[in-house]
């Protein structure tokens, strides 16, 4: 599919924009960016959806661990996700990351369940009835909000209220989730996209050296500022995986290497994978993976991202 360029008039000129400008902008951008995810009439996702929801979860996750100052950047997290001995326990950023990962591949529901797996990935301990609570809360928030947005603000609002007694980072955390999900309900996507916490961190949306909490009188606001600084890059990032995506399916049928389009089917669903993964999902001995990895890359369909020469990972 070919993707326009995100116009100005969609940006957000002062991330400090107050009510209707900030709204705008995120709404605008917020259309835009559904149009990448339903062409057409058919309605269908196209074949890079994956791959851009789990590297937005990347980043997404990098975003809360600086807010609950973890040292793990994108890399390392990217390392411990794909390299990781099997049967490994994570670590918390690690368990940030599978939270994101998580969202990032299920339909955006708001039930106790999936609260519940949430704050076991955070390690958020809460009183029994506090998350059936809060799945009740965000069922009520849904009904009556009248936009995607204020329905985002309210859920992650109602989250923090919930959760007053937990850690506070980690019930921030997963207000910011639960803003995503919230949104992805709202706008019918298949599932949610990781997009608040990338730019929550960030120091343009401080105001007097603090930065936003979804406790706060302005939150609303500030939410729509987030959205409308992170959905223009996550559309810059869905244009170049267009057209790493379509690179890669023109090159597939020329591939000889038994399993090779199953091999294109993970690169299209996923941030990374690592030869080995691939040799085990695709029936390939470690060699002819390896192999199949540098001819793409050789190719110009896949990019290798660690930068090393062992230990290597691929993606679009």
């Amino acid at each position: 599919m070919q993707i326009s360029t995100f116009p100005g008039w969609a940006r957000v000129a002062d991330p400090s924009a107050a009510g209707a400008a900030a709204a705008f902008s995120a709404g605008a951008s917020l259309a835009l960016f559904d149009q990448i995810l339903r062409p057409g009439d058919s309605g269908a996702e196209p074949a890079f959806a994956g791959a851009l929801r789990q590297r937005l979860a990347l980043k997404a996750t990098a975003g809360c661990a600086r807010l609950g100052r973890l040292r793990e950047d994108e890399a390392a997290l990217r390392d411990a996700e794909h390299l990781a001995p099997v049967g490994a326990a994570p670590s918390p950023a690690g368990r940030l990351h599978r939270l994101f990962r998580l969202c990032a591949t299920r339909p955006p529901r708001l039930d106790a369940a999936a609260l519940t797996a949430a704050a076991e990935l955070l390690d958020l301990r809460t009183a029994e009835p506090t998350l059936p609570g809060l799945a009740a809360a965000l069922r009520e928030i849904l009904a009556r909000a009248g936009s995607p947005l204020a329905a985002a603000a309210g859920a992650s609002r109602a989250a923090m209220v919930v959760l007053a007694e937990a850690a506070p980072v980690e019930a921030e955390i997963l207000a910011l989730w639960l803003a995503d999900l919230t949104l992805a309900q709202r706008l019918s996507w298949r599932a949610p996209i990781p997009l608040l916490a990338i730019s929550m961190p960030r120091p343009a949306l401080r105001r007097d050296g603090r930065r936003p909490r979804p406790s706060d009188p302005e939150w609303e606001n500030a939410l729509a500022c987030a959205y409308a600084l992170a959905v223009p890059e996550a559309f810059a990032l869905a244009t170049d995986l267009s057209r790493r995506a379509q690179r890669l399916q023109a090159i597939a049928p020329k591939l000889r290497a038994k399993g090779a389009g199953r091999v294109v089917e993970l690169l299209l669903g996923d941030d990374a994978i690592s030869p080995a993964t691939a040799a085990k999902a695709a029936g390939l001995s470690d060699r002819a993976s390896r192999r199949l990895f540098d001819r793409l890359v050789e190719l110009g369909a896949v990019r290798e991202l660690s930068g090393r020469a062992n230990f290597r990972l691929y993606g679009l």
